[in-house]
């Protein structure tokens, strides 16, 4: 799709969704505050975009960084605040402490310009959902000052599915987890005992918007979805619910990117105060090719690394490859 046409579909999501600026329900927290007159609501973030770090991550999937992990990275924006606000969530120093700065429209525009500049594979907005208004807007400022990147919408699966339905068209790569099916799991982690009630639509009419995974002669993609999914310590049952209700709901072909990642950050229940046991990601991944998922991602490497993949944000570089 041309940026023209992308402008127009971005003013009339802008046009849709303005209201929330003064009443902002953009997300099931429904928390309704008026960013506009300077409330920041449940997820603590203003009128304007909160951003910690613009850079090039080589640690996403093979097809958002590049094959073999020396691709040319993807263009990785880091937003404040978090409107799920994990509480083992690897970034909390942005989901929580809120590190980073309020940034204006046409200074987020630029760093994806330069972001592109700077050879990324694409533009990656992580946790976009509370900031989606900004970020159209200065989306609008990029395309047409030349942005050609696909834009990969890099969401923890908390979504209104009436939001992202004004992202159809705009959005050529969707990056959701789904982290839990079990109400009493997602209450106790995320407060959010209603997450699969809103993930599951949410997730279904990302894959309706962008149901294949289209590939450049490089191997990166430039539409389509993938699912994600956090196995965390001691809930293999949790894990393999998801597993089933995807391979239920979607066809075979969805990108399935099963994360063995997880580490204790920040405030963790107790049960989850520990890393996660290799033999618990087995079987999980074991039950995904039992399944027949057909485009399988796998971190089998991770374990025994305490820093595989999770950043510290008070550090220049805060990704261990680039220190």
């Amino acid at each position: 799709m041309d940026a023209a046409k992308k402008i127009e579909l971005i003013d009339r999501a802008t046009a849709a969704l303005r209201s929330h600026r003064n009443d902002c329900r953009l997300c099931p927290r429904d928390c309704g505050a008026n960013r506009a007159g300077g409330e920041i609501g449940y997820c603590r973030s203003p009128d304007r975009a909160g951003v910690a770090r613009a850079l090039l991550h080589f640690g996403e999937e093979p097809v958002l960084s590049g094959p073999g992990g020396e691709g040319r990275g993807s263009g990785t924006v880091f937003f404040t605040g978090c409107n799920l606000k994990c509480l083992f969530c690897q970034n909390h120093q942005l989901s929580w402490s809120l590190q980073g700065r309020p940034v204006g429209d046409e200074e987020l525009a630029g760093m994806m310009l330069d972001l592109q500049e700077r050879g990324a594979a694409n533009i990656n907005l992580v946790s976009p959902s509370h900031l989606l208004l900004p970020i159209l807007r200065a989306l609008r400022i990029a395309l047409a000052r030349g942005l050609r990147l696909p834009l990969v919408y890099n969401s923890h699966g908390y979504e209104k599915i009436e939001v992202v339905e004004h992202l159809a068209g705009i959005v050529d790569v969707y990056l959701p987890d789904c982290k839990y099916l079990s109400p009493s799991l997602s209450e106790r982690c995320s407060g959010a005992a209603d997450y699969f009630d809103y993930a599951a639509p949410s997730i279904q009419e990302m894959f309706v918007q962008q149901p294949d995974l289209v590939l450049d002669e490089a191997g990166i993609a430039l539409r389509g979805t993938i699912v994600r999914h956090l196995v965390l310590p001691g809930q293999t049952a949790n894990a393999i619910a998801v597993l089933d209700w995807l391979a239920a709901t979607f066809p075979l072909s969805l990108p399935l990117s099963l994360m063995s990642q997880y580490r204790p950050c920040f405030r963790p229940p107790a049960d989850l105060d520990r890393s996660l046991p290799q033999e618990e990601y087995r079987i999980v991944l074991a039950r995904a090719r039992d399944l027949g998922f057909e485009n399988l991602f796998v971190q089998p490497g991770s374990f025994g690394s305490d820093d595989h993949l999770n950043p510290d944000f008070d550090l220049e570089e805060p990704f261990p490859w680039k220190r």
